[in-house]
Order: C-alpha cells, then sequence, then structure tokens
C-alpha cells in the first residue's frame, strides 16, 4: 500500500437481489490504512439496483467525518455512470421526468454526497478483486439471511401499481370498488 493509499478512504460496495425485484441485499467494506470496516443488511423485497445504491448511501452515511476525499469502487456501471456522467445532475433538474428509477435513493445519495468530495470507480464484478468480492459475499449472505428491513419506498411504489392495475382492470360497478376500499380503509382508522 502507497502513502498515499494509506492516508485516504476507500469504500467498496455491492448490491445483490434474489430475483429482480426479490429479496436483496447490499455489502460495504470500509478501508483506512490498516483499519477495515464492514458493514451489511437484507431487504425482503427490493431490486439489485436499489441495493447498489443504496450500499453507497449507507457507506457515506457512516461516515462521521466530513468534506474528505472518498473513493468509491463499485462493479454498478448504473451507479458510475449516473454520477461520472452526470446523468443524476439533469434527472435532478428534470425531476426524473420520463420514469427515472429509485428517485428517493438518488436524492438521498445527493443530500449525503455533497459532503464529500466522492470519485466512483468501476470494478468488473465477480473478478479478482477481493475486496467486492467480499462485498458480494457480504450483499449475498444479507440478502438470504433472516429478519429482512423493508424497503418501504419500493414496496409502496409496488403496491399503488398493483392498485393502479386492478382499479384499471376490474369489471365491477364503481360504486361498488368504493365501498370495498372505504371499508378496508375504515379498517385501518378504527
Amino acid at each position: 500500500m502507497s502513502e498515499q493509499q494509506a492516508h485516504q478512504l476507500i469504500i467498496y460496495t455491492d448490491g445483490s437481489s434474489r430475483g429482480n425485484p426479490g429479496p436483496g441485499g447490499y455489502g460495504i467494506v470500509l478501508l483506512w490504512g490498516n483499519q477495515r470496516k464492514e458493514i451489511s443488511a437484507g431487504y425482503r423485497l427490493t431490486t439489485n439496483n436499489r441495493m447498489e445504491l443504496l450500499g453507497v448511501i449507507v457507506a457515506l452515511e457512516s461516515l462521521t467525518k466530513k468534506n474528505i476525499a472518498v473513493t468509491i469502487y463499485t462493479d454498478s456501471q448504473y451507479i458510475v455512470n449516473s454520477v461520472e456522467k452526470k446523468w443524476l445532475d439533469n434527472w435532478i433538474r428534470t425531476d426524473f421526468k420520463g420514469g427515472k428509477k429509485n428517485k428517493d435513493l438518488w436524492l438521498r445519495y445527493k443530500a449525503i454526497a455533497q459532503h464529500f468530495k466522492v470519485r466512483f470507480h468501476w470494478v468488473k464484478g465477480h473478478a479478482d478483486n477481493p475486496w467486492n468480492n467480499r462485498c458480494d459475499e457480504l450483499a449475498t449472505e444479507a440478502a438470504d439471511g433472516n429478519n429482512l428491513l423493508i424497503d418501504v419506498e419500493f414496496e409502496n411504489l409496488k403496491m399503488n401499481s398493483m392498485l393502479k392495475f386492478l382499479i384499471n382492470n376490474l369489471t365491477v360497478d364503481s360504486s361498488m370498488l368504493l365501498t370495498v376500499f372505504h371499508f378496508q380503509i375504515s379498517k385501518f382508522t378504527n
């Protein structure tokens, strides 16, 4: 390890999803000199891209010192290109027009990333990089684990999509549909 590498923060991240969507997880390895910290978590229903992005976000949120240079290695071209090619800036300017996904996470990333000097580097996944491979192990173990967390935003979006589909495709009288929804909502409010 060079002298320069010994005094910079290096982060490796990876995301995993068993099905897309399906159970998923992220894995993180933070390196500072000879110190190493690993972080991971699993979710019951999510996507691979959400876990890739959430890994980056959680890594940055775990840092206590702000305004430092951070080099992030990921095998996600989705993340690297979105940030390094400034796609994200355009998505934010247009309020994610055109159905760009993961708005909640991209805005969360943007809010935390402004506190650091972040540079991304793409690494080939499932290759010979031991830290990327370790992140993959952490992510898949988390996805396969017990007590999975809830990706609330994603599950709400899925639920809303299902409700829209049902509303648009049911062949029942609309007043009957409203009565059923009113009954269902009243069960939660009483």
